[in-house]
C-alpha cells in the first residue's frame, strides 16, 4: 500500500487527460451496461480515490467504499463519500449485507483472489451481483504498460493480470452463477483516433473481449429456493 499512498494526491490527474477521459468513459459504459442491479446497497471494493464509488452514488445506490490505502481514502472522503479502511481478505461486514459488489482494478494487486471472492460471496445477499474489472493480461496495451513499468515505477510493476476465461473460472469456482465477461479498449493509449476507438469498443466488446485492454466479468449469488420463479 505504500506505493498507492505515495501517488494518491496525483492519482486523479490522469482522468483529466484526453486519454484518461476516454478510458474512464468507455470502461464505465461497459461496467454499467453489464450490471443488472440498478439500486440497493453496494460495496465498491478497492475504491481508491472513489471514482466508481461516486458514480454508484450518483446512480442512486447506497454505497460504501473500502480500500487498504489511507492516502487514497483521504481523497475519496474529500469527495463526500462514505469509505472505510479495510482488508479485502476479511471484509468488515456481516453476511448478506449487499445487493452489489463492484471491484475495478483491484484484483490485479491481490495475491489470493479465491479468498477475496469467498468474502464477496459471503457479504452478498442471495441473488446479489458481483462485477470484477481488471486489465487483460494478453492485450497489446498491457504489454506496453508492462514494458513501461520496467523503466518507470508504475502500479503495473506490482500487478498480476487475468484473461476473461481466467476470471470466469475464478467466479464459477467461488460459487457464482450466470457468469459472463466482456472487454473494451482495443487500441493502445497513444492511439490518436479516439472517436474511432470508441465505435470499435462498443461494437466488439463481446465478440473480441479477449483482445480488450480492460475486461469485466460478472456473476450472481444463487437465490434461495423460495426466491426463484
Amino acid at each position: 500500500m505504500e506505493y498507492f499512498d505515495r501517488i494518491a494526491s496525483r492519482y486523479d490527474d490522469w482522468y483529466r487527460t484526453k486519454t484518461g477521459q476516454y478510458v474512464d468513459r468507455i470502461e464505465k459504459w461497459l461496467v454499467f451496461s453489464m450490471l443488472r442491479t440498478k439500486s440497493g446497497r453496494a460495496l465498491d471494493l478497492g475504491c481508491g480515490t472513489g471514482n466508481y464509488t461516486l458514480e454508484l452514488k450518483m446512480r442512486g445506490f447506497d454505497v460504501i467504499g473500502l480500500d487498504a490505502s489511507e492516502g487514497m481514502l483521504r481523497i475519496a472522503r474529500s469527495k463526500g463519500l462514505n469509505c472505510v479502511k479495510g482488508d479485502a481478505y476479511s471484509l468488515p461486514f456481516p453476511d448478506e449485507s449487499f445487493d452489489l459488489v463492484l471491484s475495478v482494478t483491484m484484483f490485479e494487486f491481490i495475491h489470493e483472489p479465491e479468498k477475496v471472492l469467498r468474502e464477496i460471496h459471503r457479504v452478498l445477499k442471495p441473488g446479489g451481483e458481483v462485477l470484477i474489472g481488471t486489465m487483460n493480461g494478453r492485450s497489446l496495451w498491457f504489454l506496453f504498460k508492462r514494458l513501461k513499468s520496467l523503466l518507470i515505477e508504475t502500479a503495473y510493476r506490482y500487478a498480476r493480470f487475468y484473461t476473461p476465461k481466467e476470471l470466469e473460472e475464478l467466479l464459477r469456482n467461488a460459487g457464482f452463477e450466470k457468469v459472463e465477461s466482456a472487454g473494451v479498449i482495443f487500441f493502445p493509449s497513444f492511439w490518436p483516433f479516439l472517436g474511432l476507438a470508441e465505435k470499435v469498443d462498443k461494437k466488439c466488446y463481446k465478440k473480441c473481449k479477449g483482445l480488450g485492454a480492460f475486461i469485466a466479468v460478472r456473476g450472481e449469488k444463487a437465490q434461495l429456493p423460495s426466491q426463484r420463479t
